[in-house]
């Protein structure tokens, strides 16, 4: 059975952007981090924060990019090169517009769904889209035009905390997760409503 060698968190760098929706995937990284007793360190030749970390048994790099995300990329080829991890390997946990706050969904392989990060990543990994995704519902804003500058914002208190609680209860499933045991993680997550 497959299991995730890498865990990246996407979002943007910076005090200005720490909490918006764009940085659910970065949060959700932190978030892992402080349950595993992992620091994150700068790391400049990975473009981003780094940690190891042991789940389920197995040797884990946790990567929160520091690049902006249309960059995310640079980063996630960076340590597959350095570690040789193979793209099905990499588990990517980003925000999406195309869920509520308080869901979220889990899935191998995919398109980017316009989502530049992912595009990035997927241009990187030389058009190879076989990497698992963590996707973080944020909703969206109801019209494509609103969507850079909806992303970029603080999402409201109450929509904030529903964002968190979902971190939360995926990562209660976290060891399934790496293990690649994803159909049960998907039957009790994609269930679940903050």
């Amino acid at each position: 059975m497959a299991s995730f060698k890498l865990l990246v968190g996407l979002g943007n760098p910076g005090s200005e952007y720490e909490n918006t929706r764009h940085n659910a995937g970065a949060q959700w990284i932190e978030a892992l981090a402080q349950q595993s007793q992992c620091s994150l360190r700068s790391e400049k030749k990975f473009f981003g924060q780094f940690g190891k970390v042991h789940i389920a048994g197995e040797e884990c790099y946790l990567l929160i990019p520091t690049t902006y995300m249309n960059l995310s990329g640079k980063a996630v080829q960076a340590v597959c090169q350095f570690y040789k991890i193979p793209p099905e390997d990499i588990l990517v946990i980003h925000d999406e517009l195309d869920i509520p706050p308080g869901t979220a969904k889990l899935k191998k392989g995919g398109g980017h769904g316009g989502h530049n990060g992912l595009k990035d990543i997927i241009a990187r990994l030389a058009n190879n889209r076989e990497f698992g995704r963590l996707r973080i519902g944020i909703g969206h804003p109801g019209h494509a035009s609103q969507v850079a500058n909806y992303v970029l914002k603080k999402a409201s208190p109450d929509d904030y905390s529903k964002i968190e609680q979902t971190i939360d209860e995926s990562l209660r499933y976290v060891e399934d997760i790496v293990s690649g045991n994803l159909n049960a993680v998907m039957n009790k997550l994609h269930s679940f409503k903050a």
